[in-house]
């Protein structure tokens, strides 16, 4: 290379640097009120390649919406401003088209937000500002109030403690505008739990509440010091209680009345509640263009949610091209330049009906309250759960000895009415209560990070457990405690013996394996009823897999076989609650590389535990909440526009998230705390469908279109081995139907079959 062509390089990059300098000059002049921090600090170093090459923009956009700031890739990038012509107003650090960092968003209303925004979302640190005069400054979670928050209401009222998703619960205290307040526990916006409410006239109550009155044990007391103990309920004939006079206060007993804390003391102690956003910054789209990096034959995909990711390469051969106006491409999936792009089984896609959610329904199981056939068993089992774990025992080493899983490790204690030292009186019939391996069961629960506490009030807390309406196919019952964290299972004595059989190899799997896909069990126990009837309950208590602050839209038993694997209600029927089978599933899975890498290595890990353990019969519970749907219901796919937008323009159309800021944000452990294998998992399905003439065809082919979930899922049905009962029906239906399509084989072959199976419908994000 020539000398002059070395100086001409030099100068020409000397005047790029000097034109990079003066846009972040002008950017600071223009933003030099505002403090952000970058939201992927621990990316500096790409991000500085990104900022050198931002330049300063001001446009007004086709929609006529107004931006202001730095600009990169076609994408608001780095500080701006921007204005939507609805009076909507962000003002603050943009990341690819997204809010993340620190901003401020105004709207028409006059209400505002300041503080961290991730993803498009308010989450973070923050204040709102409403309306109406309603403060709010804490913590935030994907636009709700979530961890701890200070809100003042414009009525004068103001709330101090735990928020969760957009409510109260947790631990707080309530301040009232005329004096009085509460301190204690709430749950989902009520006060409920243990909690003191005192009057500015100096009474006091200090006991348990449900659904924002006082429910069960508490004391209310005056301020001369009598106080009245006893049980409390709205309805008077439950209330009972003594009271107990000072001095002073002889002749209140002949007066008042236990009522008067329910008809005048809380009459106008009311939860105040605040006002309702219109708009969440979330759900504010862009007018903004197409990338403009990248080739032509590789496809965005683009979606409602503000991500970007580069699609695939994929052969010509199997493409066909549109021009721009062709009203039969695909919305959304647009390539570069003017070009819309589509697959060859894209025009079945443009065929196929919109996917609509469930019907919701309503909250699983019936309460078992008094009357119930079952009431007597909640209670004996509620008694016994809370004498073992209360039980008094020296702290355990995860190193136990072989002693405490031998089967004949178990402690037998008796429940009379009347009570003994060691049992408090009930009003059940007797009943004799059984332990199985308590040790083990005890560590399980260390080991699973479980508060002792947390799991007494779970199951034997003042809620009462609830019944599923149905058994299940092995005639097992499902109880479900009222916070949905814990299921209890009835079992069979044949599974009981597997699970102590196989309980050694359970515990060290799990002491392994922290990211085991298998269903954690906590407790081994059985209820004998004593008299004429002589019944045995045995049941086993387990994790509830979908206890999940997000709903619930899809869930589907997955095994691998296809005889009998498809759900035999009409779609009327159908709800969120639903479990779908095999042949009903009409999706892929695609996950994040770094988590389909690890949910290979574990369900490899897994068949290889059950297996070996002589298991079959079991499936993967998967459960899928949906991100993005119509008011209708239908599902929004990834890359589509909004519904609002325009369908004949490609313009309105938000960002997503490339791969590579992807990796940055599962790999910071501050924003993905709650995610791990299986649980809370932000991931990709692929719409499937099946050929007409392939009835059984257990995966359907792949149409491209993507929809955004939050996944769970798990190893559940573990105790059935493979005994002389499996073997008689392997038999049969083997001569009916064909022995690949049946559940019942060996559990090698079904670990084989199992496998091959999940990590076909599980798929890397590519």
């Amino acid at each position: 290379m020539s000398k002059d062509q070395c100086s001409s390089m030099a100068k020409a990059w000397e005047a790029t640097i000097r034109k990079t300098q003066a846009a972040r000059k002008r950017a600071n002049s223009i933003f030099g009120t505002i403090s952000v921090a970058h939201a992927d600090d621990e990316n500096d170093h790409e991000y500085t390649e990104k900022i050198a090459e931002t330049y300063n923009v001001e446009k007004i956009l086709p929609n006529g919406d107004y931006y202001m700031g730095q600009w990169y890739d076609n994408f608001p990038h780095g500080q701006g401003k921007y204005l939507w012509v609805d009076g909507c107003m962000y003002v603050g650090e943009w990341y690819k088209g997204k809010t993340m960092g620190k901003g401020r968003f105004s709207w028409p209303s006059g209400a505002t937000y300041e503080g961290e925004f991730k993803m498009g979302f308010m989450d973070g640190n923050g204040t709102y500002t409403g309306s109406n005069g309603d403060t709010y400054k804490g913590q935030w979670l994907m636009n709700m109030k979530h961890g701890h928050g200070v809100k003042r209401y414009a009525s004068g009222d103001w709330y101090d403690g735990e928020w969760r998703c957009g409510v109260q619960e947790g631990h707080g205290k309530y301040h009232w505008k005329n004096g009085n307040f509460y301190v204690g526990e709430w749950k989902q916006g009520l006060i409920c739990g243990k909690g003191i409410f005192v009057w500015s006239n100096g009474n006091v109550y200090d006991g348990f509440w449900e659904d924002g009155a006082p429910k069960g044990n508490g004391t209310f007391k005056w301020p001369d010091e009598s106080f009245y103990v006893g049980n409390w309920s709205k309805d008077p004939s439950e209330q009972n209680g003594n009271y107990f006079p000072s001095e002073s206060g002889l002749e209140r007993n002949l007066e008042w009345d236990p009522q008067n804390i329910y008809n005048v003391d809380l009459l106008d102690c009311r939860i105040s509640h605040g006002e309702k956003v219109s708009v969440m910054p979330s759900q504010k789209k862009l007018a903004v263009w197409h990338s403009s990096k990248g080739d032509h034959d590789k496809p965005r995909r683009v979606s409602v949610d503000g991500r970007v990711s580069v699609g695939v390469e994929r052969p010509l051969d199997r493409m066909q091209m549109w021009d721009g106006d062709d009203k039969n491409a695909l919305p959304g999936r647009v390539s570069d330049g003017d070009l819309y792009v589509n697959y060859q089984n894209d025009h079945t896609r443009n065929t196929l009906e919109p996917i609509r959610l469930p019907r919701p329904g309503k909250r699983q199981g019936d309460t078992i309250s008094k009357g119930h056939k079952n009431y007597d068993l909640m209670l004996n089992l509620q008694l016994g759960i809370r004498h073992s774990v209360g039980r008094p025992a020296p702290a355990a080493s995860f190193d136990l000895k072989a002693s405490a899983f031998d089967p004949k490790e178990k402690v037998w204690t008796k429940f009379p009415p009347e009570g003994t030292k060691h049992t408090p009186p009930h009003q059940s019939c007797e009943f004799k209560w059984k332990d199985y391996c308590p040790l083990v069961f005890r560590t399980l629960r260390k080991l699973f990070k479980v508060d002792p506490a947390d799991y007494m009030i779970s199951i034997c807390g003042n809620d009462a457990l609830r019944e599923l309406s149905s058994p299940g196919k092995s005639g097992s019952f499902f109880y479900l405690t009222n916070d949905d964290r814990y299921m209890i299972k009835t079992i069979k004595k044949s599974e009981l013996k597997v699970l102590l059989r196989m309980l050694p190899a359970y515990y060290n799997h799990f002491r392994a394996f922290e990211s085991t896909l298998v269903t954690k069990f906590f407790g081994l126990h059985s209820v004998k009823l004593t008299g004429p009837i002589q019944r045995k309950v045995r049941f086993i208590i387990m994790g509830n897999l979908f206890c999940s602050e997000y709903t619930i839209h899809r869930r589907y038993d997955l095994k691998g076989s296809s005889l009998g694997r498809i759900t035999d209600k009409p779609d009327t029927e159908i709800n969120e609650y639903t479990i779908l089978k095999d042949l009903d599933l009409n999706f892929i899975f695609r996950l994040h590389k770094s988590w389909f890498q690890e949910f290979c290595r574990q369900i490899d890990r897994d068949c290889e535990f059950l297996e070996q353990e002589r298991i079959m019969d079991y499936s993967l519970l998967v459960g899928l909440h949906f991100r993005q749907t119509t008011v209708h219901g239908e599902l929004i796919p990834s890359g589509a526009p909004t519904p609002a937008a325009d369908p004949e323009s490609t313009e309105a159309v938000i960002p997503r998230l490339s791969r590579v800021d992807m990796d940055q944000l599962l790999l910071d452990p501050a924003r993905w705390a709650s995610i791990r294998l299986g649980v809370n998992m932000p991931a990709l399905v692929e719409r499937t469908v099946r050929r007409n003439e392939c009835e059984f065809q257990l995966i359907g082919e792949a149409t491209g279109e993507y929809y955004e979930v939050i996944m769970f899922f798990g190893i559940i049905d573990i105790l059935q081995d493979y005994d002389i009962t499996k073997k008689l029906e392997h038999a049969y239906k083997s001569f009916h139907y064909d022995p690949t399509s049946i559940s019942a084989v060996d559990p090698r072959q079904y670990s084989r079959r199992f496998r091959d199976f999940i990590l076909n419908v599980f798929a890397e994000d590519a």
